[in-house]
């Protein structure tokens, strides 16, 4: 067989798996799920509900991991979910800083190292204009002095904790997918929308999943990371403390499932602003493009890369279902978010406002990390994208975890 016989053979194979994946994510619903009950779902989102839920992570600041404002905003997300019904709130807890790295990482394109070398996987190619925004580290940046006083207490090393909560299945408690946003930020303002959009928009999900009259076949998990703006330390210290436990009963024949098999790992990172690309001099509109989309990345180059593909569109499709102003958009380039450490084990996805690493790294969001990251410094029409990947992610879910309404 010649080497150019052996890239298509490759290639047939790999289209293969991505026909089989697509087919184990995109089949028909679980029995339980019902399309009228899941209009009724979604429904119950509201945007003056999103909007207040974001305003009261803004009132913790930046909530920077190892600090009294993170630890309180901690707290604040567990007693709201318990009040919306999510009675087995649950947190895990690790150290920060964690133990030392491991080897070298291998270089981009290596798909398959060895089982103790990790891959780098990065974003695509950034192109057209550019403005490389930088993270601000310094809080007299910030103009604001009762934001400056509230977010003054620097990280100390020590005990981390993160918080979730899950909406048990009713016929298959034993499976389970994880929907997930972080709720630690930085750059001395109120991280609203990194990641006060996404933290709000699974509480909210929370909240209409918990509801007495609404059941699923399948489990919801709902977790708030800590420590991504460290390099994603909470997801990772869940992976490695929860990854092995993934669907054993305990105790036998209880029905209980501590950590249900895990079916996909969908996250929400910075989900309202898409006001297009630079200017030339660098600047940003003002104004919400009417053309903003709903951005849904997997990473090709993950060991889940398929199976990951088919779940993408799987929610491009519920966007197109449930979602009512603006549309998705599917990329391959997923990096730098809560679904990386899980891209390896299970189908992974990232839902955003922009590209991660091509459109966010060329500067499309002049807030990134930045003191303007306020309520206050985002519109109505800001906050309904954010609402549409709610809608998206809501219909999406309430199909795949078999979601209808007690009768």
């Amino acid at each position: 067989m010649t080497l150019g016989q052996r890239s298509v053979g490759r290639a047939i194979g790999w289209i293969a798996a991505l026909a089989l994946a697509a087919c184990a994510h995109m089949q028909a619903p679980p029995p339980g799920a019902n399309s009228k009950d899941i209009e009724t779902l979604l429904g119950r989102l509201d945007l003056e509900r999103y909007k207040a839920t974001i305003k009261g992570l803004a009132a913790f600041g930046d909530r920077r991991q190892g600090t009294s404002r993170n630890r309180a905003a901690i707290d604040w997300i567990e007693a709201q979910l318990k009040s919306y019904g999510c009675a087995n709130t649950e947190r895990l807890t690790y150290a920060f800083p964690p133990p030392p790295p491991p080897p070298p990482i291998a270089p981009v394109g290596v798909r398959n190292p060895g089982p103790d070398v990790p891959r780098a996987v990065g974003g695509g190619r950034p192109r057209g204009v550019r403005n490389t925004p930088v993270p601000n580290n310094d809080i007299d940046a910030q103009p604001d002095a009762r934001l400056r006083a509230l977010n003054a207490q620097e990280p100390a090393a020590g005990e981390r904790q993160e918080v979730y909560c899950t909406k048990i299945g009713a016929t298959r408690p034993g499976e389970m997918y994880i929907v997930a946003a972080h709720m630690d930020g930085r750059g001395f303002g109120e991280a609203a929308n990194d990641d006060g959009s996404g933290t709000s928009l699974v509480m909210e999900l929370a909240r209409v999943f918990s509801s007495p009259d609404v059941q699923t076949e399948r489990s919801i998990r709902f977790i708030l990371w800590n420590n991504e703006e460290t390099g994603l330390n909470g997801a990772r210290a869940y992976v490695e403390q929860r990854k092995a436990l993934q669907g054993k009963e305990e105790p036998l024949g209880s029905g209980r499932f501590p950590e249900p098999k895990w079916l996909g790992m969908i996250q929400h990172d910075m989900m309202l602003f898409d006001h297009g690309a630079p200017r030339a001099d660098g600047t940003v509109s003002k104004e919400q493009r009417p053309e903003a989309d709903i951005n849904i990345e997997f990473q090709t180059q993950s060991i889940f890369a398929g199976q990951s593909q088919a779940l993408a569109w799987a929610f491009a499709s519920a966007n197109e279902k449930y979602a009512g102003d603006y549309p998705a958009v599917i990329g391959s380039h997923m990096t730098n978010t809560d679904s990386t450490p899980f891209q390896d084990s299970v189908a992974s996805i990232s839902l955003r406002e922009n590209e991660r690493g091509t459109e966010i790294g060329s500067g499309w969001d002049p807030h990134w990390h930045q003191p303007t990251d306020t309520y206050a410094n985002f519109s109505d029409k800001d906050f309904l994208l954010g609402l549409n990947a709610a809608q998206t992610t809501l219909g999406a879910i309430a199909e795949l975890a078999g979601a209808s309404l007690k009768p």
